[in-house]
């Protein structure tokens, strides 16, 4: 499916980091506004039932680019990424080189987070231009990582002045201008980190100095004692009106009517997010690790203003795009995604159970329809995650035969992953920060 002029349209595909399910206006939240974002969804349509691949940010970050349950390669397996040789492989098939096979100009602005040099890059996983950091997170004005620099223009490690989430959002619109110079069709993933901590607003510097030079916590950048709400919504404010430099940019250049914008996130929330209705954060397959927002403005496919509640997860996106794209995936490769444009269009999904699992607490997870399997270390429950949200009555009694039968498909659908590796994410942290940082007893 196409955009309304019937050629193959351009995308950007923008992912927050650490966003909560109603921390944009237009999903609920009122003690700010993200009026950019907001304009979006006005202009096309909203999802309430989309969900991340995983409620971390390397795993998902595998799910986009190979639309597959990232539990099929060793770096889908890892979190935090920290400390080991590992990484997307370059001769596995991403989105952007199978985009790319497809005549599209590929580019990766903002936070890789797939592996490091020399064996890893966004350039050598298809992108044509990268400029942002290749690590978790940084410092939103020093843009280091415990003191080591990690900005990159390609394989160059630079250094410039700024706030990061504005260094993005300009870098993106540079990117926009090069572009329009031609008309082949363009991808531009457009990689926010904010608002994942540290806690730093665009007038925070001197809090950033106060991280500097703090010695008393192995990883000061996870800002154990910082932020407060006040700060999240000028983090947050400060992404909108980023997000309004691009489509304010697509309107100047003549390039919004054959552009596909995707704002969505990458996990749930963290410290100050919003999840309401649901219950849980980052690191919990509960709905507010899990759930995320995604807003589609696709001119001539998503009916402006529109809503639905079909269920969409990151992989999905890999097929959705190379369809629209006159592409398809490698056959080596199948997809464990579905081309959603139908729903974006305002039409349904076939059915399907989706599948997570994550080490911390042994979670499993499988949703098909209403109805929700969850495991929690000893604990199993059936949840209608339509009627009950908040993931509060346990229905894996009362409808027996439903719960058998979910937990029986996630047991034959792990069969066919990977097993857990039990090294990931316990390398460059001590064991009191991990415990702290997860939530678990060291």
């Amino acid at each position: 499916m196409t955009s309304a002029k019937g050629s193959r349209p351009n995308i950007i595909f923008i992912m927050a980091d650490d966003l909560g399910w109603a921390d944009l206006s237009c999903y609920g939240r009122e003690d700010y506004e993200t009026p950019a974002i907001d304009a979006l969804a006005a202009e096309g349509i909203r999802f309430t039932h989309a969900y991340a691949n995983s409620a971390v940010c390397t795993a998902t970050r595998v799910a986009l680019m190979t639309g597959r349950y990232q539990y099929r390669i060793p770096i889908g397996l890892e979190e935090p990424l920290q400390g080991r040789d590992i990484g997307l492989e370059p001769d596995h098939p991403t989105l952007p080189s199978l985009l790319r096979d497809n005549g599209y100009r590929t580019a990766l602005v903002g936070k890789w987070h797939l592996g490091d040099l020399p064996k890893y890059c966004p350039l050598k996983s298809g992108y044509d231009i990268f400029w942002g950091i290749r690590g978790g997170g940084v410092d939103y004005f020093t843009h280091e990582l415990n003191g080591v620099n990690d900005l990159w223009d390609g394989e160059t490690n630079i250094d410039r002045i700024g706030y990061l989430t504005d260094l993005l959002g300009d870098r993106s619109v540079e990117v926009l201008e090069d572009y329009a110079k031609s008309d082949a069709p363009f991808f531009l993933n457009l990689n926010f980190t904010a608002p994942h901590w540290p806690w730093e607003g665009p007038e925070d510097e001197a809090e950033s100095l106060r991280l500097k030079h703090k010695t008393d916590d192995i990883m000061p950048i996870q800002h154990w004692d910082g932020g407060d709400i006040a700060t999240y919504a000028a983090m947050m404010r400060n992404m909108d009106d980023n997000v309004r430099k691009v489509t304010d940019a697509l309107d100047r250049l003549g390039l919004a009517d054959n552009t596909v914008v995707v704002f969505t996130s990458d996990n749930g929330g963290e410290r100050f997010s919003k999840t309401w209705p649901f219950v849980g954060k980052k690191t919990e397959l509960l709905e507010g690790g899990l759930r995320v927002p995604v807003v589609v403005r696709w001119p001539g496919v998503a009916k402006p203003g529109s809503v639905s509640e079909e269920q969409l997860m990151t992989m999905d996106w890999l097929p959705t795009f190379l369809a629209a794209a006159g592409g398809a995936p490698e056959p080596a490769y199948p997809t464990d995604g579905i081309d959603v444009s139908t729903a974006i269009a305002g039409g349904t999904l076939p059915d399907r159970t989706l599948f997570w699992r994550f080490a911390n607490h042994d979670q499993k997870a499988a949703r098909r329809g209403e109805h929700k399997y969850l495991q929690m270390g000893p604990n199993a429950f059936l949840i209608d995650v339509v009627a009950d949200p908040m993931e509060r009555a346990n229905l894996k009694d009362r409808r027996k035969e439903i719960f058998d039968a979910l937990r029986a498909e996630w047991l034959a659908w792990n069969e066919t992953m990977l097993p857990p590796d039990p090294e990931a994410g316990r390398h460059g942290f001590t064991a009191d920060k991990l415990a702290e940082y997860y939530g678990v007893d060291s």
